[in-house]
């Protein structure tokens, strides 16, 4: 009598399989960029706003030698890069979960089986590709209406991206670490706005860093818009302006403790405080 050969265990459905992490992430990266292309207002604001400053800033102020051959819209320009990057990932990243928290969005997303983690790196690609496209428009802009050169040397756009994700890891993680201090969403841009706009005005965005006041200047070395600033005219200056820098140098390694230490700070205030509901649901 033959044997009839066992079977083999039927493959399994890739219905029933588990969508990988990357996945997830991209997933709820993508949906979190279809969300903000809705919303047309905050899409004139990530965009247009670094914009029409950087337009405003070199119709007033352009043409002044700042030293070492440079041109204040170069500088403003770098200025404006790292500045956005701050906005997007701590004022607007900020504001929107607070908004998301109080209409119960948040709530409805840690029920789901996604994952925490999931949802928070999908928060941060979607900040890198915002921060991306904001950059490209600024750059396009100061190249084809002021003529200011871009980088051409490897090595600056290398510095560019490690300023770049590091200063964009600490802005996002610091993002929603503070969207918990609104205790309403409408009050979230009372709360995160100011603390942006001082920031930007000793960090050396709106004036020379080194014209400020050195009590100032010590100040802003506490907080990262200032070495992501720096950060970036290392990039998008002529290296003979590091001798203009408030230490004679662009400071590299101390740009990525500084940046490194917030995003570790940002982490453990956001696993420490974040809120999932309102603050008065139990």
């Amino acid at each position: 009598m033959s044997r009839i050969p066992a079977s083999k265990p039927a493959p399994a459905s890739a219905a029933n399989k588990r969508p990988s992490m990357a996945a997830l992430v991209w997933e709820r990266a993508v949906l979190e960029t279809k969300e903000f292309s809705r919303s047309r207002e905050q899409m004139l604001f990530i965009f247009m706003f670094p914009i029409l400053l950087l337009i405003l800033f070199a119709s007033i102020m352009g043409g002044n030698d700042i030293g070492g051959g440079v041109d204040f819209k170069q500088y403003f320009l770098a200025g404006m890069i790292a500045s956005g990057i701050m906005n997007t990932g701590f004022q607007s990243l900020g504001i929107s979960l607070a908004i998301d928290r109080d209409d119960d969005v948040l709530k409805r997303i840690h029920g789901s089986p996604l994952p925490a983690s999931a949802f928070f790196m999908g928060k941060i690609v979607h900040v890198l590709m915002v921060s991306i496209i904001q950059i490209a428009l600024l750059l396009l802009v100061s190249a084809l209406l002021y003529d200011i050169p871009i980088p051409t040397d490897p090595a600056k756009w290398l510095t560019f991206a490690w300023v770049f994700l590091l200063g964009t890891a600490a802005s996002t993680v610091l993002g929603i670490a503070f969207s918990s201090l609104a205790r309403r969403g409408r009050s979230a841009p009372a709360v995160l706005t100011p603390i942006v706009l001082s920031l930007q005005f000793i960090s050396g965005v709106f004036f020379v860093f080194t014209q400020l006041p050195s009590w100032l200047q010590h100040i802003a070395e506490v907080f990262p818009l200032k070495w992501l600033a720096q950060g970036m005219r290392s990039v998008f200056l002529p290296d003979s302006f590091a001798a203009q820098e408030a230490a004679g140098s662009w400071q590299h390694p101390a740009t990525a403790i500084v940046l490194a230490i917030w995003f570790v700070v940002g982490l453990a205030v956001t696993i420490k405080t974040f809120r999932w509901q309102r603050p008065n649901d139990r």
